[in-house]
Formats: C-alpha cells, sequence, structure tokens
C-alpha cells in the first residue's frame, strides 16, 4: 500500500512517501513514474525530506545502496 505522499520542491521529484513498517521509500518524479525504494530506515527518509535538493540527495544516498523498482 501507497502512504501518504509529501510534496517536495524539486525540479525533478514530485513527492515522496514512507512506509515505516515495511522501510520502503515511495518517490513520485514529476514524469509522474513512481518508484520504491525498500530496506531505507526512517532517518534515511528524513534525509531526504530535508535535503536541500531532494534529486541530489536521491542520487546520492539511494540509487547504488537500495534495491528499488518502478511501479508506476
Amino acid at each position: 500500500m501507497i502512504p501518504k505522499m509529501i510534496p517536495v520542491s524539486s525540479s525533478n521529484v514530485a513527492e515522496v512517501g514512507y512506509n515505516e513498517e515495511t522501510q520502503e521509500v515511495y518517490v513520485r518524479f514529476l514524469n509522474g513514474t513512481l518508484y520504491v525504494y525498500k530496506g531505507v530506515p526512517k532517518f534515511e527518509f528524513e534525509g531526504l525530506l530535508n535535503a536541500p535538493s531532494v534529486g541530489s540527495y536521491l542520487h546520492r544516498n539511494y540509487k547504488n545502496v537500495y534495491p528499488y523498482e518502478r511501479i508506476e
């Protein structure tokens, strides 16, 4: 189940959400695609949410760290 999504200010990302139970981060990009990153600790989601650049943080801290898949 997709959690409540939080809009973010980004040139690439529209909104993000976190499911604490499954440790999954959901990222919807401005082009409408939705990805889920798995096994992400809560502090890492909070880091993403509060990053000065959401896109850069995602690329630096998520891309080659957590398994992810496109779901939409």
